[in-house]
Protein backbone atom coordinates (compact mmCIF):
# COMPACT_ATOMS: atom_id res chain seq x y z
CA UNK A 1 0.00 0.00 0.00
CA UNK A 2 1.47 3.38 -1.05
CA UNK A 3 1.54 6.50 1.09
CA UNK A 4 1.80 10.14 0.15
CA UNK A 5 4.84 12.33 0.89
CA UNK A 6 2.79 14.24 3.50
CA UNK A 7 1.85 11.01 5.28
CA UNK A 8 5.50 9.91 5.24
CA UNK A 9 6.61 13.23 6.77
CA UNK A 10 3.96 12.96 9.48
CA UNK A 11 5.06 9.43 10.34
CA UNK A 12 8.69 10.52 10.51
CA UNK A 13 7.80 13.44 12.77
CA UNK A 14 5.84 11.19 15.13
CA UNK A 15 8.72 8.74 15.43
CA UNK A 16 11.19 11.55 16.13
CA UNK A 17 8.86 13.24 18.62
CA UNK A 18 8.39 16.37 16.50
CA UNK A 19 4.93 17.76 15.75
CA UNK A 20 4.36 18.00 11.98
CA UNK A 21 3.40 21.42 10.67
CA UNK A 22 -0.25 21.96 9.93
CA UNK A 23 -1.21 18.53 11.19
CA UNK A 24 -3.94 18.36 13.80
CA UNK A 25 -4.49 15.14 15.71
CA UNK A 26 -7.70 13.33 14.88
CA UNK A 27 -8.26 12.49 18.55
CA UNK A 28 -6.75 14.13 21.59
CA UNK A 29 -6.73 11.69 24.51
CA UNK A 30 -8.18 13.05 27.72
CA UNK A 31 -5.69 13.59 30.56
CA UNK A 32 -5.89 10.73 33.03
CA UNK A 33 -4.61 11.22 36.53
CA UNK A 34 -2.31 8.54 37.84
CA UNK A 35 -3.60 5.66 39.90
CA UNK A 36 -2.75 5.96 43.56
CA UNK A 37 -4.14 7.01 46.91
CA UNK A 38 -6.77 9.64 46.31
CA UNK A 39 -7.32 12.58 48.62
CA UNK A 40 -10.69 13.80 47.31
CA UNK A 41 -13.26 11.18 46.35
CA UNK A 42 -16.49 11.73 44.42
CA UNK A 43 -19.29 9.22 44.89
CA UNK A 44 -22.00 9.22 42.25
CA UNK A 45 -25.42 7.52 42.11
CA UNK A 46 -26.83 8.45 38.66
CA UNK A 47 -30.57 8.70 38.05
CA UNK A 48 -32.59 10.82 35.63
CA UNK A 49 -34.78 12.50 38.27
CA UNK A 50 -32.44 12.34 41.24
CA UNK A 51 -28.68 11.91 40.77
CA UNK A 52 -26.98 11.68 44.15
CA UNK A 53 -23.45 12.97 44.69
CA UNK A 54 -21.06 13.11 47.61
CA UNK A 55 -17.51 14.41 47.87
CA UNK A 56 -15.34 13.40 50.82
CA UNK A 57 -11.74 13.83 51.91
CA UNK A 58 -10.24 10.91 53.88
CA UNK A 59 -8.99 12.14 57.25
CA UNK A 60 -8.60 11.10 60.88
CA UNK A 61 -10.60 10.47 63.00
CA UNK A 62 -13.28 10.56 60.29
CA UNK A 63 -13.51 11.65 56.65
CA UNK A 64 -14.53 15.24 55.89
CA UNK A 65 -17.65 15.89 53.84
CA UNK A 66 -16.86 18.53 51.22
CA UNK A 67 -20.14 18.45 49.31
CA UNK A 68 -23.24 16.31 49.06
CA UNK A 69 -26.68 16.56 47.54
CA UNK A 70 -29.08 15.50 44.82
CA UNK A 71 -29.42 16.80 41.27
CA UNK A 72 -33.22 16.87 41.14
CA UNK A 73 -35.29 17.22 37.97
CA UNK A 74 -39.10 17.69 37.99
CA UNK A 75 -41.26 14.95 36.49
CA UNK A 76 -42.54 17.30 33.77
CA UNK A 77 -39.05 18.01 32.39
CA UNK A 78 -38.05 16.36 29.11
CA UNK A 79 -35.30 13.77 29.44
CA UNK A 80 -32.93 15.91 27.38
CA UNK A 81 -33.33 18.80 29.82
CA UNK A 82 -32.61 16.51 32.77
CA UNK A 83 -29.47 15.16 31.11
CA UNK A 84 -28.24 18.69 30.43
CA UNK A 85 -28.76 19.65 34.08
CA UNK A 86 -26.93 16.54 35.30
CA UNK A 87 -23.98 17.29 33.03
CA UNK A 88 -23.74 20.99 33.89
CA UNK A 89 -24.10 20.46 37.64
CA UNK A 90 -21.38 17.81 37.66
CA UNK A 91 -19.05 20.03 35.61
CA UNK A 92 -19.48 22.78 38.20
CA UNK A 93 -18.97 20.31 41.05
CA UNK A 94 -15.77 18.87 39.60
CA UNK A 95 -14.40 22.36 38.94
CA UNK A 96 -15.13 23.51 42.51
CA UNK A 97 -14.14 20.41 44.50
CA UNK A 98 -11.37 19.03 42.24
CA UNK A 99 -11.83 15.31 42.99
CA UNK A 100 -9.23 12.89 41.65
CA UNK A 101 -11.43 9.79 41.46
CA UNK A 102 -15.10 8.97 40.94
CA UNK A 103 -16.90 5.94 42.33
CA UNK A 104 -20.17 5.08 40.62
CA UNK A 105 -22.77 2.52 41.58
CA UNK A 106 -22.50 -0.67 39.55
CA UNK A 107 -25.14 -1.61 37.01
CA UNK A 108 -28.18 -3.50 38.11
CA UNK A 109 -30.71 -5.50 36.12
CA UNK A 110 -34.01 -3.66 35.78
CA UNK A 111 -37.12 -5.65 35.02
CA UNK A 112 -38.51 -2.78 32.95
CA UNK A 113 -36.54 -2.20 29.74
CA UNK A 114 -37.66 1.43 29.48
CA UNK A 115 -36.43 2.10 33.02
CA UNK A 116 -33.08 0.52 32.20
CA UNK A 117 -32.68 2.69 29.09
CA UNK A 118 -33.50 5.89 30.97
CA UNK A 119 -31.10 5.00 33.77
CA UNK A 120 -28.45 4.29 31.15
CA UNK A 121 -28.92 7.76 29.66
CA UNK A 122 -28.39 9.43 33.04
CA UNK A 123 -25.37 7.26 33.77
CA UNK A 124 -23.87 8.02 30.37
CA UNK A 125 -24.32 11.77 30.75
CA UNK A 126 -22.68 11.69 34.17
CA UNK A 127 -19.76 9.46 33.20
CA UNK A 128 -19.02 11.51 30.07
CA UNK A 129 -18.51 14.62 32.22
CA UNK A 130 -16.32 12.76 34.71
CA UNK A 131 -14.21 11.20 31.95
CA UNK A 132 -13.95 14.59 30.25
CA UNK A 133 -12.34 15.93 33.43
CA UNK A 134 -9.72 13.17 33.35
CA UNK A 135 -10.76 11.45 36.58
CA UNK A 136 -10.29 7.77 37.25
CA UNK A 137 -13.67 6.04 37.43
CA UNK A 138 -14.48 2.87 39.35
CA UNK A 139 -17.76 1.09 39.93
CA UNK A 140 -18.79 -0.90 42.98
CA UNK A 141 -21.80 -3.19 43.22
CA UNK A 142 -24.61 -1.89 45.48
CA UNK A 143 -24.51 -5.04 47.60
CA UNK A 144 -20.79 -4.65 48.26
CA UNK A 145 -21.31 -1.02 49.33
CA UNK A 146 -24.06 -2.00 51.79
CA UNK A 147 -21.86 -4.77 53.15
CA UNK A 148 -18.97 -2.33 53.69
CA UNK A 149 -21.07 0.42 55.29
CA UNK A 150 -23.79 -1.45 57.21
CA UNK A 151 -22.37 -4.97 57.39
CA UNK A 152 -25.35 -6.43 55.54
CA UNK A 153 -25.59 -6.70 51.77
CA UNK A 154 -29.37 -6.31 51.64
CA UNK A 155 -29.61 -3.33 54.01
CA UNK A 156 -32.39 -0.79 53.46
CA UNK A 157 -31.71 2.77 52.30
CA UNK A 158 -32.55 4.20 55.72
CA UNK A 159 -29.93 2.00 57.40
CA UNK A 160 -27.33 3.14 54.86
CA UNK A 161 -28.21 6.80 55.43
CA UNK A 162 -28.02 6.40 59.23
CA UNK A 163 -24.61 4.74 59.06
CA UNK A 164 -23.29 7.34 56.61
CA UNK A 165 -24.45 10.05 59.02
CA UNK A 166 -22.58 8.35 61.84
CA UNK A 167 -19.38 7.72 59.88
CA UNK A 168 -19.20 11.31 58.61
CA UNK A 169 -20.53 12.85 61.83
CA UNK A 170 -23.28 14.73 60.00
CA UNK A 171 -25.95 16.59 61.95
CA UNK A 172 -28.71 14.71 60.13
CA UNK A 173 -29.04 11.78 57.72
CA UNK A 174 -28.41 12.78 54.10
CA UNK A 175 -31.16 12.39 51.50
CA UNK A 176 -31.40 8.81 50.12
CA UNK A 177 -29.63 9.45 46.79
CA UNK A 178 -26.90 11.55 48.40
CA UNK A 179 -26.48 8.90 51.12
CA UNK A 180 -25.90 6.23 48.46
CA UNK A 181 -23.30 8.43 46.77
CA UNK A 182 -21.50 9.15 50.06
CA UNK A 183 -21.56 5.42 50.86
CA UNK A 184 -19.80 4.73 47.55
CA UNK A 185 -17.10 7.28 48.38
CA UNK A 186 -16.67 5.89 51.90
CA UNK A 187 -16.36 2.33 50.60
CA UNK A 188 -13.58 3.39 48.25
CA UNK A 189 -11.83 5.30 51.03
CA UNK A 190 -11.88 2.19 53.21
CA UNK A 191 -10.44 0.01 50.45
CA UNK A 192 -7.58 2.31 49.45
CA UNK A 193 -4.29 0.55 50.03
CA UNK A 194 -6.07 -2.57 51.31
CA UNK A 195 -5.58 -5.89 49.56
CA UNK A 196 -8.87 -7.36 48.37
CA UNK A 197 -9.80 -10.36 46.25
CA UNK A 198 -12.51 -8.29 44.51
CA UNK A 199 -11.05 -4.84 43.78
CA UNK A 200 -13.37 -2.19 42.32
CA UNK A 201 -13.83 -2.39 38.57
CA UNK A 202 -12.30 0.48 36.62
CA UNK A 203 -14.45 1.81 33.78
Amino acid sequence: MGITLEQFNQMTARVSGRKPRGAAPVFEPLPTRSTGKHTIILGLDPSLRGTGFGVIQPAKPCPRTLAQGTISCPANWERSRCLAKIAQTLRDLVREQKPTVCIVEGLFYAQNLQTALIMGEARGAALAVIAEAGLEIFEIAPRKVKQAIVGYGAAQKLAVAKMVQRMLQLTEPPAPDAADALALALTHAQEQGRYTLTPPKRI
